[in-house]
């Protein structure tokens, strides 16, 4: 991944913000919890610099990610993706999953979202110990030493993703462990994902898709990209805009998932994003014009499948009624994953 510093040049009110990490008093917690909540009130996403995942470990992430896209397809296809929607682990060729989904009121159904294939491949990842979600691995053989690091990687972000939810936590006026709550790290999701090249027309026209617009189902989202580009964010102020969300050298883009947001009562924004072009100058190889390849790495935070979700007590006003009815994490993310495969 090379350095990359530019932030987006945008307006104020769509400019996505950055939140430094680096504190060392509880002054200086406070103000990055604020900070954070903020960003998450107006926005949904947000950069996070100077946090405690190695930098060493992410390169070596995007590496092992990279050498796996590369293997043989029939070496890939020995970890393959379960058919169905219920187990969502293993290899997804490209085209097997469609991730866009309907937005209220735009009209279209899952047959007619279909039809537009989203030209990616990924590789998902959890924890061993989840037998409802059981991995699928590709034999040691194959790519030795892919499995043993891709399992301290999945447990290192769990660890950080835990300090986010802390700092979330203490800027909701809550415990510091309230959001963490059930957050085993054993319903966590780590997914790899590969844009090959494509020509640019094909999504000028609509006839492919490296990923349409849409929201996530998690409590939040880590993101970790290389340098390509083509992360869009949803403008809020002017819904159907949107802006980059240009890569910054190991810096986190987290934004909140739709869990979250119910669990909020909509106090905190999960935001619709997308990939698209890339907006950078190198963003073509070669004189017919096909996108550089694009990597990037998200990790996706859920609490436990029988946490019961129902709003947070200081998110709430006095006399008022939360606006969702309690539902458990595990049947949210059947409702939500059925639509998708």
């Amino acid at each position: 991944m090379s350095t990359m510093s530019t932030l987006p040049t945008a307006t104020a009110k769509s400019h996505i913000p950055v939140v430094d990490f680096a504190y060392n008093s509880e002054a200086g917690r406070q103000r990055v919890a604020q900070e954070l909540i903020t960003a998450c009130k107006e926005v949904g996403f947000v950069y996070i610099v100077n946090h405690s995942l190695p930098e060493s470990m992410l390169d070596e992430a995007f590496h092992w990610s990279r050498l796996f896209f590369d293997l043989p397809q029939e070496l890939k296809l020995k970890a393959p993706h379960p058919d169905g929607w219920a187990v969502h682990r293993g290899y997804s060729w490209p085209g097997l999953e469609k991730v866009s989904q309907a937005m209220s009121g735009d009209g279209l159904d899952r047959e007619q979202l279909r039809e537009i294939p989203d030209f990616k491949e990924s590789y998902d990842i959890g924890s061993d110990e989840n037998v409802d979600q059981p991995n699928q691995w590709l034999p040691e053989e194959d790519l030795p030493g892919f499995r043993d690091f891709m399992h301290r990687f999945y447990w290192q972000c769990f660890r950080v993703g835990g300090e986010i939810l802390r700092t979330l936590a203490v800027g909701l006026d809550l415990d510091e462990n309230h959001l963490l709550t059930r957050h085993s790290g054993h319903n966590n999701q780590l997914r790899l994902l590969h844009y090959p090249p494509i020509p640019a027309v094909a999504i000028e026209t609509d006839r492919a898709a490296r990923c349409p617009a849409h929201t996530d189902w998690s409590s939040i989202t880590m993101l970790f990209q290389d340098d390509c580009g083509g992360l869009e964010v949803e403008d809020v102020t002017q819904p159907g805009t949107f802006v980059p969300a240009p890569p910054l050298r190991n810096a986190i883009v987290m934004n909140v998932g739709d869990l979250l947001q119910r669990w909020s009562n909509d106090i905190l924004m999960s935001t619709s994003h997308r990939v698209t072009l890339p907006p950078l100058p190198d963003r073509f190889e070669g004189s017919e014009r096909m996108t550089r390849r694009r990597f990037s790495i998200p990790y996706f935070m859920s609490p436990d499948p029988d946490m019961l979700i129902q709003c947070i007590p200081s998110c709430v006003a006095e006399g008022e009624m939360a606006k969702y009815e309690p539902i458990t994490q595990g049947n949210y993310n059947k409702m939500r994953a059925s639509t998708n495969y």
